[in-house]
């Protein structure tokens, strides 16, 4: 009796922890039972679909095509361009805009390959389905600008310029001191600590870690008051109308629709996940100034630590860095502040 009562044991363990390390399957856009297709979107190498919003001038009048990256918790909706620039400046600059949902989010399909190399070879495709000619800009913010770093390494030559908005930083990266990376990394709040460790070196328990009820899991992913600045809670509320609940109110409800796991726990599995290039390694992909790389980073960003940005750029002089005094994370909200991003990425001023 013994032996079965323990085999039964095992057994209901061993249900539970398959159950409990692997996640439901994606509910994918356009099939049965899954959300509809509601955006445009174009067929890639691999048969998945990217869905994608275009915003400013036409493809064909504009004089500056910007391929823009949304962030974490996200989708191609949420841009801080168009939306916070006058009709004006995009005509007077010839702005064009494309937003996509990354893998996963809104109405794009998963892809449970994703690395820094596939999204950039995404972004690539994107544009040629929009033919949106041999160079482009790219731009991104938090997590979008991580992405930004791939399109350097992977797609150096279809860049016309490049702009990283409070780019997300994996703190495993090999460039940085380890004394610099650990005080920045203990910064965060434990359970944060605790979330990234497991997405680095436990990949495989992220979906666990991040659904289980015995520890807080990510700080960041539940938008807890302590992660943002002042000025980010200032900005969070007159976004929400001065709501209560900011995550629901300012989460677009196509966000995760397909599921949270190819969504935000894949996004961290990635970010900070074992890269196969450095970014503190690339070289400069315009030689001859005939474009530039941006960087701009609040000074009181508590997701993204100023620290690893400054050491960053010391080490990749040809990037130009604009740290913005007195600003949390989500800066790029605010309209003459997006102006003078816009602006620096395509007339490549400082």
């Amino acid at each position: 009796m013994l032996k079965e009562i323990t085999a039964a044991l095992f057994s209901g363990l061993a249900i539970w922890a398959y159950q409990a390390t692997n996640p439901p399957p994606p509910k994918i856009c356009g099939t049965p039972g899954g959300p509809p297709i509601t955006a445009p979107r174009v067929k890639l190498r691999d048969g998945r679909h990217l869905a994608y919003k275009e915003q400013g001038l036409s493809r064909e009048t504009a004089k500056y095509k910007i391929v823009y990256v949304h962030g974490f918790a996200s989708t191609r909706h949420d841009t801080m361009s168009v939306a916070n620039l006058s009709p004006e400046v995009v005509q007077e600059l010839g702005l064009y805009f494309v937003s996509f949902d990354r893998p996963g989010y809104g109405e794009s399909d998963p892809d449970p390959k994703r690395s820094p190399e596939s999204i950039a070879l995404d972004i690539e495709e994107l544009a040629d389905h929009l033919e949106l000619g041999s160079k482009f800009h790219v731009m991104g913010f938090s997590m979008g600008g991580q992405v930004v770093w791939g399109c350097l390494k992977y797609i150096p030559h279809r860049l016309a310029g490049a702009t990283l908005i409070a780019p997300v930083v994996n703190y495993w990266w090999p460039g940085f001191p380890a004394n610099l990376s650990t005080e920045a990394y203990y910064q965060q709040p434990p359970q944060d600590q605790w979330t990234l460790r497991v997405a680095h070196h436990a990949p495989w328990l992220t979906y666990w870690w991040n659904t289980q009820k015995w520890f807080p899991a990510s700080a960041v992913a539940a938008q807890k008051p302590e992660v943002f600045s002042r000025q980010d809670l200032e900005l969070l509320f007159m976004a929400t109308g001065g709501g209560k609940d900011n995550k629901q109110q300012a989460m677009h409800p196509q966000t995760i629709q397909q599921g949270e796991f190819e969504t935000l726990h894949r996004d961290m599995m990635v970010g900070f996940g074992k890269w196969k290039f450095d970014p503190m390694d690339l070289e400069n992909p315009f030689p001859e100034n005939e474009g530039s790389v941006h960087l701009w980073q609040g000074d009181e960003d508590k997701m993204v630590p100023p620290s690893l940005q400054r050491y960053i750029v010391q080490r990749l002089p040809w990037i130009n860095f604009h740290e913005v005094s007195g600003s949390g994370h989500l800066f790029p909200f605010i309209p003459e502040i997006c102006e003078a991003i816009i602006k620096s990425s395509v007339l490549g001023k400082n």
